[in-house]
C-alpha cells in the first residue's frame, strides 16, 4: 500500500504499470487494448493526482479543448475549398442544364453550411462554464451536428422529388461544362478528404463534414459517369438517374450522423465502452468490494464522462488508503478507458442500505 501511495502521489510516468495493483486488468504490457489515445493520456492530465494536499481533484473539464476545436483550421480550409467548388458547379449546372450537377452543387452548399455551423459551434463550445451551465456550451457542437443531419435528409428528399418530376420531359444538357465542373469538384473533394482524415474519428462535427465531402466525391463521380453516358448514347434521363443516386448516397450518411447525435443526447454509453469491463477493472483495486450506480455518457465529441459509487471495505477506510484507492481508480479510468472526467463516490460498506438498485 505504501508503494502504491508513493507512486500515485507523483506524476504518473509514461510506463505507469506501477500505478496499478498486482492483478489489475491491463496493468502489464498488453494494457487492456490501450490505444494511442490511451497512451497519450498517460502523458497528460495527471497533475490533478499529484498529491492530496487540500484533497483536491482534477475532474477533467477545466480548459478542455473540444474535439472539433482541435481541428478548427482543417475545417476552415475545407470550408474555403467547398465554397469555391459550389460556385464552379452552380455555373456549370446553369450552363449545362444538368440536374445531377445542380444536385451535387446544392449538396456541397449544404456541406459548406454544415462546416460553417461546426466552426461557429466549436467557438461557442469553448466558452467557460457558468453556475447555470456547469458543462458550459459543449453540447452546442452536438446540436450543430443535429441540424446538419436534418438538412442533409431534406436535401436528399428534394433531389428525388425534382428528379421524378423531370422524368418524361425533354431536357437539353451540355455535357462538356457538366463533366468539367464535376471533375473540378471531385478533385477539390479529394483534397478536403485528406485534410479531414485525421479528425473525423474524434469529433461528430468533423466526422459529419468528412462524410459529406465523401458523398460529394461520389456525387461528382456519378455526374461524370452520367455525362459520359449522355455523350455516347444521348439518353438525357441518365442525368435524373444520377441525381437520384446522389440522393441515395446522402440519406444513409444523414441517418448515421443523426443516430450518433441521438445517442449523445440520450446519454448512451460511449461507443466501444463496456460497463462490465470497467466494473471488472475497478473491482480489482484492493479494498474495493462493490461498484454500483455506474453511468457513462458523452458530453460532446471527445469528452466522455463516467460516474459510479464505490464501496470500500472497513479495513481500507483510513485516510491514506482512501486516497490511494481513489487515485488508482481514476488512473485506471484515464489510462485504460481514456476517460478524464470522472466522478466517484467512495463509501464504506455500512453506508449502502440493502435492497434493489435500479442502476448498473
Amino acid at each position: 500500500m505504501e508503494q502504491r501511495r508513493r507512486v500515485l502521489n507523483s506524476h504518473l510516468p509514461f510506463d505507469c504499470d506501477d500505478a496499478f495493483s498486482a492483478g489489475h486488468p491491463g496493468a502489464g504490457a498488453s494494457a487492456g487494448g490501450l490505444d494511442e489515445r490511451g497512451a497519450e493520456a498517460r502523458h497528460s492530465g495527471h497533475a490533478g493526482h499529484a498529491g492530496h494536499a487540500g484533497h483536491s481533484h482534477d475532474h477533467g473539464l477545466g480548459g478542455h479543448a473540444t474535439a472539433t476545436g482541435k481541428h478548427r483550421k482543417r475545417l476552415i480550409w475545407v470550408l474555403a475549398i467547398t465554397l469555391s467548388v459550389v460556385v464552379v458547379q452552380l455555373v456549370g449546372a446553369y450552363v449545362s442544364g444538368s440536374l445531377a450537377l445542380l444536385a451535387d452543387s446544392g449538396h456541397m452548399l449544404t456541406d459548406a453550411t454544415g462546416v460553417a455551423i461546426a466552426l461557429i459551434a466549436s467557438v461557442i463550445a469553448g466558452l467557460p462554464a457558468t453556475s447555470k451551465r456547469t458543462y458550459g456550451y459543449l453540447r452546442v457542437e452536438v446540436l450543430a451536428a443535429l441540424v446538419n443531419g436534418i438538412v442533409l435528409g431534406v436535401i436528399a428528399v428534394v433531389i428525388v422529388v425534382e428528379a421524378i418530376r423531370r422524368f418524361g420531359s425533354e431536357v437539353e444538357i451540355a455535357t462538356t461544362p457538366m463533366i468539367v465542373a464535376a471533375v473540378l469538384g471531385g478533385l477539390a473533394n479529394l483534397v478536403s478528404l485528406l485534410i479531414l482524415q485525421a479528425g473525423q474519428k474524434e469529433s461528430l462535427n468533423v466526422r459529419g463534414a468528412y462524410l459529406e465531402v465523401l458523398g460529394d466525391l461520389l456525387g461528382s463521380i456519378a455526374v461524370v459517369v452520367a455525362g459520359v453516358i449522355i455523350i455516347f448514347t444521348g439518353y438525357t434521363w441518365v442525368d435524373q438517374a444520377a441525381s437520384i443516386v446522389i440522393a441515395v448516397i446522402i440519406l444513409p450518411r444523414a441517418y448515421s450522423l443523426l443516430r450518433d447525435v441521438v445517442n449523445v443526447l440520450l446519454e448512451s454509453t460511449p461507443k466501444g465502452l463496456d460497463i462490465e469491463v470497467v466494473r471488472e477493472h475497478m473491482l480489482s483495486v484492493p479494498g474495493v468490494t462493490e461498484v454500483h450506480d455506474m453511468h457513462a455518457w458523452t458530453i460532446t465529441s471527445g469528452v466522455p464522462a463516467f460516474s459510479a459509487h464505490v464501496t470500500v471495505s472497513d479495513e481500507m477506510w483510513g485516510e491514506h488508503e482512501y486516497h490511494a484507492i481513489l487515485d488508482e481508480l481514476k488512473a485506471c479510468l484515464r489510462v485504460h478507458f481514456d476517460t478524464d472526467h470522472t466522478t466517484l463516490q467512495i463509501e464504506p460498506i455500512g453506508h449502502r442500505k440493502p435492497g434493489p438498485h435500479r442502476h448498473a
